[in-house]
């Protein structure tokens, strides 16, 4: 049984776009997806590999976070190493190489960095109306960061009434999970009449220590289990012997989502939107680092991650009322606060390290977007200031005395400014064939000072960069009928380096050094690809896409000198020096199979399958890092009525540990000795309206209690879960 699944995506035929199409709907018509993440919210074919999910979708899978949400596309890979944590995998690409954009603003900031990311968590999915990926480069439109894809949500706007009168619609919700100790409660209250409108939602979810899979292969029967943890006792580190060790102690965090909308109408095509978004959590545990161990013991005693706090502000004006210059235009302005902070302890240590960052993100987008003849034309421009304030002391947890420490960036401050201007233009040729194209000219300025170098003997005192450069994109869009679309693209992709990038100081694991290296230039990509699509009869679709990318100076973390000297006397130690550096180019090809069989106007099939290949170009022919293994999804649907149900199994083939990255953020160390091991689950849920304002959702996931890790991860994904919904909504 524990492979068995997988088969049904062969009897299936083989979603980029899968998931669009209403299973209830007798048209067939390739043209249903809208897509937002390009900026104009468009009827019509594109040249792109796209996921889209909407509002109906969100809450019949029912999410814990929006990680998972994506994770049950089966189109986007998750990197986990903790219970809060979960790292979207776009085409090989991760954590700082793709975009994610929340309502027209772009999350990606200064700090963001190139291994395993949790920010995408940070987003709550009870507040969204739509969820996108726009997988592949999408520098044209978004600029840098975009090498693998863009991640867009688009939250909801409060529901006008077409009257004088006012129109109420609360809703609410709560949710138990039981192998993840969750206990999630949310409210929402849409206010609004013909011109002005409110949106209030509050989500809290409390999420305990996940309970692992028991269920092992026999070659690992070990595999995962949490022996041993540190307890504090009479001011001494003690470890623990774990009573129960498929509970992953160390795991549990709680976070809090607050969404306010105000939007006013004055006219007919123009709107005002003011947007404050505000998410915070408690304490993270890094659950990977406190499962390491040191000569039998755990190595730290503690590690995690301090309140992480997401503060959005924005205000947007769209126009859709044509004039001369435009058609539909927007104009975005917000600012972000940011605030994250890392706190560690060696067992039995007495100094507690603790390191925090604050970032303030300024931003302006303007979009415009006009059809002339046979030529639509979206031109714009973005702007973003970013301000990195690091500051790191150590705190004795004996006496409380406070000492120094080094910060994790310049202790003086940075910076990083951007600018980009972009042009496209669609040109329909005939009735079947479409040819797009685009140009953006990027630049970017990032200034670093370095004021107390007592941890850090560097040979400067200030890092100073200013890259620009162009990139672009070339398609072309065949239909010859509504039910066949196939598509070439070429684009390019690019990423500017950020703080972290440039000005890093992190001492990784003991006896290495990573230091700062002001000569680092962007990362680009070259990417081609073919997609396809077809309806055969009425009932069965079929997607297919294969891409091939060229990576070209790719920053690693490699051997560097530091005064002309390989190490360093780091923290009483001789250290190894290393620094990013553009030292790789890598060739990364794959292909997205899907396909949807209409059994009945009520009964859906559907599966998706996707596979990664990425290697360097090195005489050893060196696996890429953050390459999945082959990955997809099967489901069985049922709508009629008030019920809606599905089966569906969630797969991953091998990562054979011969393909992992020897160097990278691949994690070795915590998948088995032969690499991660192939697993499928299988998994069903069902929801009832019960009554006018009462819906009830029941799911059981990983029924057979599967013990498995998704590739690269620290943390085993839960075991046999039941999740219990009651949604009320008036």
């Amino acid at each position: 049984m524990r492979h068995c699944l997988p088969v049904l995506f062969s009897l299936a035929a083989l979603n980029a776009q899968a998931q669009t199409v209403d299973s209830t709907r007798r048209s067939i018509d390739l043209d249903e997806v809208r897509v937002v993440a390009q900026k104009f919210q468009t009827k019509g074919p594109v040249p792109f590999q796209t996921e889209t999910i909407n509002q109906s979708q969100i809450a019949q899978r029912n999410p814990m976070n929006s990680a998972d949400l994506l994770q049950q596309t089966g189109n986007v890979f998750v990197q986990k190493s903790q219970g809060g944590g979960g790292s979207p995998v776009l085409r090989g690409f991760e954590a700082s190489r793709v975009l994610i954009v929340v309502d027209g603003v772009r999350m990606n900031n200064a700090i963001y960095r190139a291994g395993h990311l949790q920010n995408v968590l940070r987003i709550d999915p009870s507040m969204l109306e739509r969820a996108e990926v726009l997988f592949g480069p999408s520098s044209l439109i978004y600029g840098s960061d975009a090498l693998g894809g863009v991640m867009y949500f688009q939250s909801r706007n409060p529901e006008l009434s077409g009257a004088t009168n006012w129109l109420v619609k609360p809703s609410a919700y709560v949710r138990y999970g039981s192998a993840t100790g969750e206990r999630t409660a949310h409210v929402d209250v849409s206010l609004g009449n013909r011109r002005l409108g409110f949106l209030t939602s509050v989500t809290y979810g409390s999420f305990g220590d996940i309970v692992q899979g028991n269920r092992r292969r026999d070659a690992y029967h070990d595999f995962g289990k949490r022996f041993m943890y540190v307890e504090r006792q009479n001011n001494e580190d003690v470890p623990v012997t774990n009573a129960n060790p498929n509970k992953q102690v160390g795991s549990a965090y709680q976070q809090l989502d607050i969404l306010q909308k105000v939007t006013f109408t004055p006219t007919e095509g123009v709107q005002h939107t003011l947007n404050v978004q505000y998410s915070t959590t408690g304490d993270v545990p890094r659950y990977d680092r406190l499962t390491e161990m040191a000569s039998g013991r755990p190595r730290f005693a503690e590690w995690y991650y301090g309140p992480e706090k997401r503060l959005l502000t924005s205000y947007n004006l769209t126009l859709s009322r044509p004039t001369r210059l435009y058609d539909r235009a927007m104009l975005t302005a917000a600012f972000q606060h940011i605030e994250e902070s890392r706190i560690s302890r060696r067992l039995g240590a007495a100094a507690r390290n603790e390191q925090l960052e604050r970032v303030g993100v300024g931003s302006v987008n303007a979009d415009l977007q006009k059809q002339a003849g046979r030529h639509l034309v979206q031109y714009g421009l973005e702007l973003t200031h970013n301000n990195v304030h690091s500051t790191a002391q150590t705190v004795n947890v004996l006496t409380g005395a406070v000492g120094a420490f080094n910060t994790r960036y310049p202790d003086g401050g940075s910076t990083l400014q951007t600018l980009g201007l972009y042009v496209s233009d669609g040109v329909s040729l005939t009735k079947a064939l479409t040819l797009n194209g685009g140009i953006r000219y990027g630049w970017s300025q990032l200034e670093a000072q370095f004021t107390d170098k007592t941890f850090f003997p560097f040979p400067f005192n200030q890092i100073r960069q200013r890259p620009a450069g162009f990139t672009g994109n070339l398609s072309l869009l065949y239909r010859p009928t509504d039910r066949t679309r196939v598509s070439l693209l070429g684009s390019t992709g690019f990423r500017a380096p950020n703080v972290d990038d440039l000005t890093k100081v992190f001492d990784s694991r003991a006896g290495v050094l990573v230091v700062p290296n002001p000569g680092i230039k962007p990362e680009y990509t070259y990417n081609g690809e073919i997609s396809a699509s077809q309806w055969l009869g009425n009932r069965l679709r079929l997607d297919a896409t294969y891409y091939y990318t060229l990576f070209t100076n790719a920053i690693v973390v490699d051997a560097f000198s530091l005064n002309g000297q390989p190490s360093v006397l780091y923290g009483g130690q001789m250290s190894t020096v290393l620094a990013a550096q553009n030292k790789r180019q890598a060739v990364i090809q794959g292909w997205n199979l899907a396909a949807q069989l209409r059994l009945t106007n009520q009964l859906t099939l559907s599966s998706t399958l996707n596979g990664t290949q990425g290697r360097i170009k090195d005489s050893k022919n060196t696996p890429l890092d953050h390459i999945p293994p082959t990955f997809g999804r099967t489901a069985l649907t049922y709508q009629s009525g008030r019920i809606q149900a599905e089966v569906w199994a969630l797969y991953n083939g091998w990562k054979r540990i011969a393909d992992y990255n020897p160097e990278g953020e691949d994690n070795a160390q915590y998948a088995t000795p032969d690499g991660m091991p192939a697993w499928t689950t299988l998994n069903v849920r069902g929801s009832f309206k019960a009554g006018t304002y009462l819906t009830v959702q029941a799911a059981l996931e990983n029924i057979l209690d599967e013990n498995y890790r998704y590739f690269a991860s620290g943390i085993s994904a839960p075991g046999r879960n039941l999740t219990l919904t009651l949604r009320s909504s008036f």
